[in-house]
């Protein structure tokens, strides 16, 4: 693959799995990464979240479908709700890799605001290509919009990216 097509991804996947779930639709992952490599040319897609071991089978899920996942230690809040932010394990990285000049453009997918003075640098850089926001229009920060780069909706590809529901038996008379 040329410089040119090295693109990859760094995904907030807290973000990610919230903006979704609050549009009221399961995203499907494989499609999600499929989608990002026919649409984008993503080559590597990092995918930040916090280490939770229940999650154990869901982690190694996504390694198989072509997702490297970058782990938070996770702490809990007072009412036993996860608390494992990853914005500045994202931000680190995506500062690496382009000071090592690794990947050609940048993709970003959140909606979050703290990311704001990141997607600004690249911008500046020309080393960032888009961002893909999980949430509605109205929901993606306006310290984003402002940065003047071009925001994808990740609803817009809802047919694309949701997952499908089981067919269960004879429910449509075919076997």
């Amino acid at each position: 693959m040329k410089l040119t097509d090295r693109n990859f991804a760094y995904i907030d996947g807290a973000n990610l799995h919230n903006g979704a779930k609050q549009l009221g639709w399961q995203l499907d992952y494989g499609r999600l990464r499929i989608w990002l490599r026919e649409k984008y040319r993503v080559e590597q897609a990092y995918l930040f979240l916090g280490l939770v071991p229940k999650y154990k089978n869901l982690y190694t899920y996504l390694q198989e479908i072509g997702f490297t996942l970058v782990f938070k230690e996770v702490t809990y809040d007072d009412n036993g709700k996860i608390k494992g932010n990853c914005d500045a394990d994202l931000v680190v990285r995506v500062m690496r890799d382009a000071y090592e000049n690794t990947f050609n453009k940048a993709i970003l997918v959140s909606s979050d605001g703290d990311y704001a003075s990141l997607v600004a640098f690249l911008g500046e850089k020309q080393k960032i290509q888009v961002i893909l926001s999980p949430y509605e229009t109205r929901r993606c920060s306006i310290l984003l919009k402002r940065t003047g780069v071009a925001i994808a909706y990740i609803n817009d590809q809802k047919t694309v990216l949701q997952a499908q529901k089981e067919k269960t038996p004879d429910a449509d008379r075919t076997a």
